[in-house]
């Protein structure tokens, strides 16, 4: 079956054709690491995930998910502190790792961060004013967005609406009122580097153009993030990338999750329900959170409550169940293919809910099935399936008793680790990387040494 992805840019639902099938590119905005990531940032970073498990079944990726480290908010979060924002984005972007980590999420295959990035952003800013697509201004460098027709296309607003969303400072150096900052200069006090417009830093949006541009190429296959990144954040992209490459199609489809409310009102510190993924690993295991994540179709609001993580824990404890009473599988699930029902709702745009349910019908298969041989392939298809969604990777005994077990055999480990020797010697390290974290989040580490690598399971 055709992998289908819904594109934000057509409005409708497309076949997935990437430009490269050897090398197949996506993006991901990832975090601004000035506090602990909650539980809205966690979405996009298990939708896209998933998204990435399911593309490597076809496609060698390459998987980018950048850090913002050079933000306002970063700046204030480090004043406060009276640290850098070194160590304001260093402390973050750990707990970042940590909390992903706890959710299954896989290490991307590239993490670029902001800050060692800027002589691209440069480079990129000097591109868009010798074309006239951006101009000088005290110390700012702005996009002429007049200068790009196309603007506004991906969120399909009018000029009247795009100002109102992008809530634009009406300066008296813009050209017009909706002209957007790519470098803007820095006080004393700030964190800046030189430029030729004088000491500063750059604009939030410039940030993800560049970091795509070196890491990926001028044009990539998917750019995701959430819906609240449509406008004003990958408009600006799009527009900023397309004129600095003479035009060249920026990405092939644009992917967005939905919002994440809590107990049906907008999460907001002002309100006071700002979920932490900390405190939530608190109350459940991280699975049981990644679960109740992918309880809605990514493309729909999911509304976060109490009882949406106790019904996931709940819905985990009959997939284990199914598992735990049959025996003879572990040695057979990692060269048995997903469930073909469960991968048709993956692949028709991650419907997850559908995925969901063709897992726990296999759940049912297997119990209610009297052949000891049919019951364990059918276990092992559970498992595998599983695995597509990140979902059972502990062992079913050690699910139930909270014990820190894997269900990956000293077999699969061997033949990761000899996957991983592979990629190094062909010096694909972000292959070799990714395995890595595969083995991390599996509770597996490992120490690179003279005579070989060595591992051992955590815990």
């Amino acid at each position: 079956m055709a992998l289908t992805v819904y594109n934000t840019l057509s409005r409708s639902k497309e076949a997935f054709v990437p430009g490269d099938p050897e090398r197949v590119t996506m993006y991901v905005c990832g975090p601004t690491v000035y506090s602990f990531p909650h539980i809205g940032n966690a979405r996009p970073a298990v939708v896209f995930d998933v998204l990435a498990r399911l593309l490597r079944r076809r496609y060698r990726l390459v998987y980018a998910r950048n850090i913002t480290d050079v933000d306002d908010k970063i700046n204030a979060a480090a004043a406060a502190a009276g640290c850098g924002i070194g160590e304001i984005a260093s402390r973050y972007t750990d707990a970042y790792h940590q909390d992903m980590a706890a959710l299954g999420v896989l290490p991307p295959d590239v993490e670029p961060a902001a800050t060692a990035h800027i002589g691209d952003m440069l480079a990129m800013i000097g591109t868009l004013l010798g074309a006239g697509h951006a101009y000088a201004a005290e110390g700012h460098v702005l996009f002429r967005v007049k200068s790009f027709p196309g603007y506004g296309q991906l969120s399909r607003r009018g000029q009247r609406e795009l100002l109102a969303g992008a809530r634009v400072e009406v300066a008296p150096y813009k050209e017009d009122a909706g002209d957007f900052v790519l470098w803007k200069p820095s006080t004393s006090e700030q964190p800046g580097w030189d430029s030729p417009w004088g000491r500063g830093r750059p604009g939030w949006h410039i940030e993800c153009s560049a970091m795509s541009a070196r890491h990926l190429g001028e044009t990539i296959d998917i750019h995701g993030g959430g819906n609240d990144l449509i406008f004003p954040h990958h408009e600006n992209e799009l527009a900023q990338s397309t004129c600095a490459h003479q035009g060249a199609t920026f990405s092939r489809y644009w992917m967005h999750n939905g919002f994440l409310n809590v107990d049906h009102t907008k999460m907001s510190k002002s309100l006071g329900n700002v979920l932490l993924v900390r405190e939530l690993l608190e109350q459940a295991p991280g699975e049981a959170v990644r679960l109740a994540l992918l309880a809605a179709h990514y493309r729909q609001p999911l509304d976060w409550s109490g009882e949406l993580l106790a019904q996931a824990r709940r819905n985990l404890d009959r997939l284990y169940g199914s598992l735990r009473d049959v025996a003879g599988w572990e040695d057979d699930w990692s060269q048995t293919e997903p469930d073909a029902t469960f991968m048709a709702a993956l692949e028709d745009d991650l419907n997850t809910p559908r995925a969901l349910a063709a897992l726990f019908d296999l759940a049912r298969d297997v119990n209610r099935s009297e052949d000891a041989a049919g019951r364990r392939q059918l276990a092992a298809r559970l498992r595998a399936s599983g695995e597509v969604l990140g979902l059972l990777g502990a062992h079913p005994e050690a699910w139930f008793t909270g014990a820190s077990v894997t269900a990956l055999s000293n077999a699969d480990v061997e033949r990761l680790l000899a996957a991983r020797r592979e990629a190094r010697a062909r010096r694909d390290f972000a292959a070799a990387d990714r395995i890595r974290g595969e083995l991390a989040a599996a509770g597996i580490s490992i120490e690179d040494g003279p005579d070989g690598t060595r591992w051992r399971r955590s815990g």
